[in-house]
């Protein structure tokens, strides 16, 4: 099937401010909050980040161990999640992502985020907000319904997140006919340049500079 897709990165795009390490935070003070006695760990963890002795891949596994835990099953998170995501969609939107959201599906596009954030708690955000498929970083699963704190497969960010998407559009059986992609950061670059129209939402100073020499749109969602 041939469709026109409106594809969306999350964080500081619809959202104000990133949502991964407040998500993390978020967990451990309701479930453990214990484990907030682990963030100067965390703390190191970026440090390493910082001087590149890690990927952002494996700051991400390092930071999900540490603030939620190894593995923790899909069923004890599932109230977290809620309760995150409707904080998330009453203090963390941008207006203009609302609005843009029911002008592309007006439009009858079909809207995607894809999202470096993990799936299994974007994925609430982006029903709620009336997405018809999120694509995200996925953990690897276990018995009796298992999140771990490591990554199956990509982590959704850079050239790896045009390769999801495109993985996503083959096995969906669907085809590309007109793409609009939005998102606040060059780091997407790849998507922008594989999209047929590119929309710099909130750009840095980097970005506005590129969205003008590469003809990109430029929108303030607020």
């Amino acid at each position: 099937m041939t469709t026109d897709l409106a594809i969306y990165d999350m964080d500081k795009t619809v959202t104000r401010r990133p949502t991964y390490t407040p998500f993390l935070l978020h967990v451990a003070l309701e479930r453990a909050p214990w484990r907030l006695a682990l963030l100067p760990v965390v703390g190191l963890s970026l440090v390493a980040y910082g001087l590149k002795m890690v990927d952002r891949a494996r700051l991400k596994e390092i930071n999900h161990r540490l603030l939620i835990g190894k593995a923790v099953s899909e069923r004890a998170l599932e109230p977290h999640i809620a309760t995150f995501a409707k904080k998330t969609l009453e203090n963390n939107l941008r207006p203009g992502a609302v609005k843009a959201i029911e002008r592309d599906k007006a439009e009858g596009r079909m809207v995607v985020m894809a999202t470096a954030s993990y799936r299994f708690y974007a994925a609430a955000i982006g029903e709620a907000l009336g997405f018809d498929h999120v694509i995200g970083t996925g953990t690897v699963g276990g018995v009796d319904d298992l999140i771990h704190a490591k990554i199956d497969g990509y982590n959704c960010y850079g050239a790896a997140k045009l390769t999801m998407i495109e993985e996503w559009l083959d096995k969906a059986g669907l085809t590309r006919a007109h793409v609009r992609f939005y998102s606040d950061h060059n780091s997407d670059a790849f998507a922008f340049e594989w999209s047929d129209e590119a929309v710099a939402v909130n750009p840095d100073d980097e970005l506005i500079r590129i969205a003008s020499v590469r003809g990109y749109s430029v929108e303030d969602w607020g």
